[in-house]
């Protein structure tokens, strides 16, 4: 695994690569990572497609990522809740309760909460559009306004696509 710097509109993000895809984002810098802007960046597999399609994503070019993930860790339940995630539309948003019920658990929305808050690649995985009961945003483990900066930012790109 190696990890790498992107410099972002919400800080630092490390992004981490191994031979399979993604398998980590961070919010600050990790320990002992190299700086994506530093020259030039060594293509190791899959760390020059993450560190484009972030960028892309944060200018608004990109709302699907598409670079292979790598997820080695977290229970059946947690994994589910992640790749749910995967499947709500940019620009759109859901609640723990919904995510819950998609899974065929309901009362789940507690737990849903926790896989959220493990999620191992926020920002490619979209943890940050699950939010509270009636669109609260509560829980976010880059904290709040990183969560508000991703939604609007999404929600700003999907009506300028909607009214071109």
């Amino acid at each position: 695994m190696r990890w790498t710097v992107l410099d972002s509109p919400i800080g630092e993000l490390s992004v981490a690569v191994d031979e399979v895809g993604v398998c980590g984002v961070q919010f600050g810098p990790v320990a002992g990572a190299a700086r994506a802007d530093a020259e030039p960046v060594p293509g190791v597999g899959w760390l020059p497609a993450a560190l484009s399609q972030l960028r892309s994503y944060f200018t608004g070019e990109l709302t699907d990522f598409t670079v292979a993930l790598s997820v080695t860790r977290g229970s059946d339940f947690e994994r589910a809740v992640w790749r749910e995630m995967t499947t709500i539309p940019y620009g759109e948003m859901r609640t723990y309760g919904e995510v819950a019920t998609a899974l065929g658990d309901p009362g789940a929305a507690r737990a849903v909460g926790v896989a959220c808050n493990r999620n191992p690649i926020p920002v490619i995985v979209p943890c940050h559009r699950i939010v509270g009961a009636g669109g609260k945003l509560v829980g976010f483990g880059g904290g709040l306004p990183r969560k508000r900066y991703l939604l609007e930012l999404e929600a700003r790109v999907a009506l300028q696509r909607a009214w071109g």
